[in-house]
C-alpha cells in the first residue's frame, strides 16, 4: 500500500472513530447499516413471495401469519417493506457518486476558471434551481420511460446540478490562498491545480454534500414512484406502496404507515450521519447552505 492510500486510510478510521464517538453519528450509521443489510439480505428472510397474492385474505390485519397484515391484492405487508428499498438503494446509490463526480468536477473548474464561462453556467445553474424539483424528472421519465436504464442518469444529472454550486463556491475560498497563485506562477496547467491543490481541499465538503443529496435524490426517488413514473408494479417500493394503500387508509392504515417508517428511518439516518460527519470534519453545513 503506498503512502498516500495509507494515510487516506488511517484518516478515514479516525474519522469513522469520532463519528462513531457522537451519538447522532452512532444512531445515523446504524440506522443506514441496517437498511443496506436488510437490503442485501432480504430476499433470504423474507417470509412470502412478494407477489404471492390471496383474494381471500385481503386487506388483513396483522396477525401471526402476517405480522403487518395484507395489501389489497392480499399480498404480505412485511415482505413487500423489507425488499422495498433495494432497487432505490441500487439507484440512488449509483446515481448519487456520479452525481457528485460530474457536478463536482464541473463546480470546481468553474471556481478556478472564472470569467465569462463561469457566469454563463451559472445563469444556466440558476435557470435548472428555478423549476420546481420534480417537473424536470418528470418531462424526461414520460418522454423516455421509467426503467433504471433512464432514472439512474436522469437522478444523477439533476441532482448534480445544485452540487455545481457548492462545490464552485468551496472552490472559490481555495482559488484565494496564495498557493493558487504560486501554483500557477510556477506554470501548472489548470488540470494539474485542480488535481492536486483544489480537490484535496473541497473533498471534505462534497462528501458531506454527497450524504446529504444521497437522502433527497432517495426523496425523490420515492416521489416519482408514489407519482406511479418509478417502480414498475408488482415489485416492491415504499413510495409505491403508498401510493396503492393510501386509498384503503381508513380500512388497513400499517399498509401505508410500515413504508412510510421505513423511508423515514433511512432518511433520517442518512441526514445524522451526514451531520456527524460535517461536525467531525469541522465544517459549518448552516453557512454552507446559504449559498
Amino acid at each position: 500500500m503506498s503512502g498516500a492510500a495509507l494515510s487516506a486510510t488511517v484518516r478515514a478510521r479516525g474519522v469513522l472513530r469520532d463519528m462513531l464517538a457522537r451519538p447522532s453519528g452512532a444512531i445515523g450509521l446504524a440506522l443506514v447499516a441496517f437498511h443496506l443489510a436488510l437490503a442485501l439480505l432480504s430476499p433470504w428472510l423474507v417470509p412470502y413471495d412478494y407477489k404471492a397474492m390471496d383474494a381471500t385474505g385481503t386487506l388483513a390485519a396483522p396477525s401471526a401469519l402476517h405480522w403487518l397484515g395484507t395489501d389489497h391484492l392480499g399480498r404480505d405487508v412485511l415482505t413487500r417493506v423489507m425488499l422495498g428499498g433495494r432497487e432505490a438503494l441500487v439507484i440512488t446509490g449509483i446515481a448519487t457518486p456520479v452525481a457528485m463526480l460530474w457536478g463536482g468536477l464541473t463546480g470546481v473548474w468553474l471556481g478556478l476558471r472564472g470569467g465569462w464561462p463561469d457566469e454563463v453556467a451559472m445563469r444556466i445553474v440558476d435557470a435548472f434551481l428555478a423549476l420546481p424539483g420534480i417537473l424536470p424528472l418528470l418531462v424526461l421519465i414520460t418522454v423516455f420511460g421509467t426503467g433504471g436504464e433512464v432514472l439512474l442518469p436522469t437522478l444523477a444529472f439533476f441532482f448534480g446540478i445544485p452540487v455545481i454550486r457548492v462545490a464552485r463556491a468551496a472552490a472559490h475560498e481555495v482559488v484565494a490562498r496564495d498557493f493558487i497563485a504560486a501554483a500557477r506562477a510556477r506554470g501548472h496547467r489548470p488540470f494539474d491545480i485542480v488535481r492536486r491543490e483544489i480537490l484535496p481541499n473541497v473533498t471534505d465538503t462534497l462528501l458531506v454534500e454527497g450524504a446529504m443529496r444521497w437522502s433527497w435524490m432517495l426523496l425523490g426517488f420515492s416521489a416519482l414512484s408514489f407519482l406511479g413514473f418509478g417502480v414498475a408494479p408488482p415489485r416492491p417500493d415504499w413510495g409505491l406502496m403508498v401510493s396503492d394503500a393510501r386509498v384503503y387508509m381508513s380500512l388497513a392504515p400499517v399498509g401505508v404507515i410500515a413504508p412510510v417508517v421505513a423511508l423515514s428511518t433511512l432518511i433520517v439516518g442518512i441526514n445524522l450521519t451526514a451531520d456527524a460527519l460535517a461536525k467531525t470534519l469541522g465544517l459549518d453545513r448552516a453557512r454552507k447552505a446559504v449559498i
